[in-house]
């Protein structure tokens, strides 16, 4: 089984086939934020300790962690903001870090004072990006969410994204980085404008998992972009992306209906062993008023996710960005 290890400085998952779905935290990005990127360009990181705690209190796997704040000199100002986030971040939380980044000397920065084993978001197949990034995995020994995209842009056909993908393995080995380090997000579309996107996103997970043996995730919520209640939308898409192999996904932990399907389908696929985690969750559940969705009995992040480890269960890549 391909197994992508990840680690902070206290806690390793593994992101993998036979593992429960792995839930990438979005919320701290300041992309779309315009209240969140200006409060940290001015050193006020209260929101984002704030969206640290409660993702991981929500059942999040690991954080994604985004300090593009300005498309102004980002090479100057990225940074040392985001090396700053990242010490924030790891010193409130022990669950494994995503570097989130398109400024290279941003994530090499972070790479320096990364606790653990982060994962490197992320190389497109464009080669600039590739001569800029692989080496930087290599030399760091940590994996890498390869977006299914390069200099054409990003295609409509799911057989040129899957070629890129598959350029995007074979490039990587050559910098000696395995497949098993390689998390590919094969671009998930929206579904208001292209009305295959599920069922092409689907058959692409498929193939990336049985040809190219490689661990999936992608932005979630792109999925229901430009839609009424996304919501509905995006916990319906979870159980089927994640029964097409899918092993991971850049989300927001904090919302109920959507960690609702996540664990349940953790269930059915027979990653939560004898039910453990969703019992340990909703043992005390009582339906709601309103219709309202369940909220977890107790909120440990290793509880709500069943995040797999080395040596047992525990009791967890292109990315969507964070919204107000």
């Amino acid at each position: 089984m391909t197994c992508t290890i990840v680690a902070s400085a206290t806690k390793e998952i593994i992101i993998g086939f036979d593992q429960p779905f792995c839930v990438i935290g979005e919320r701290i990005n300041p992309t779309g934020r315009k209240k969140l990127a200006a409060e940290m360009q001015a050193g006020n990181f209260d929101t984002v300790i704030k969206d640290a705690l409660e993702q991981v209190a929500a059942g999040a796997t690991m954080l994604d962690v985004n300090a593009g704040v300005t498309s102004v000199n980002p090479n100057e100002t990225e940074p040392g903001l985001l090396v700053k986030t990242m010490e924030i971040v790891q010193g409130l939380v022990d669950v494994p870090l995503a570097i989130d980044s398109s400024v290279t000397a941003a994530i090499e920065a972070a790479l320096k004072v990364a606790k653990g084993r982060p994962l490197v978001n992320s190389v497109t197949g464009e080669e600039e990006k590739l001569e800029a990034i692989l080496p930087l995995c290599a030399k760091y020994n940590v994996p890498v969410v390869a977006i299914s995209n390069d200099e054409t842009g990003i295609s409509q056909d799911p057989d040129v994204r899957f070629a890129v993908a598959k350029k995007i393995v074979e490039r990587a080995m050559d910098y000696g980085i395995k497949p098993h380090d390689i998390v590919v997000d094969p671009l998930v579309m929206p579904i208001g404008a292209i009305g295959s996107a599920g069922l092409q996103v689907f058959a692409l997970i498929r193939r990336l998992r049985e040809e190219l043996k490689v661990n999936t995730t992608c932005g979630l919520s792109n999925i229901s972009f430009g839609l009424p209640h996304r919501h509905g939308i995006n916990a319906g898409f979870i159980p089927m992306v994640i029964g097409a192999g899918m092993t991971s996904a850049i989300m927001n932990p904090c919302r109920p209906q959507e960690m609702e399907a996540v664990r349940a389908a953790n269930v059915l696929n027979g990653t939560d062993e004898n039910c453990y985690n969703w019992i340990k969750t909703y043992r005390d559940y009582k339906p709601a008023e309103g219709g309202a969705h369940a909220a977890p009995a107790a909120s440990p992040a290793s509880a709500a996710t069943g995040g797999g480890r080395r040596g047992g269960r525990a009791a967890r890549v292109g990315g969507g960005a964070a919204t107000e």
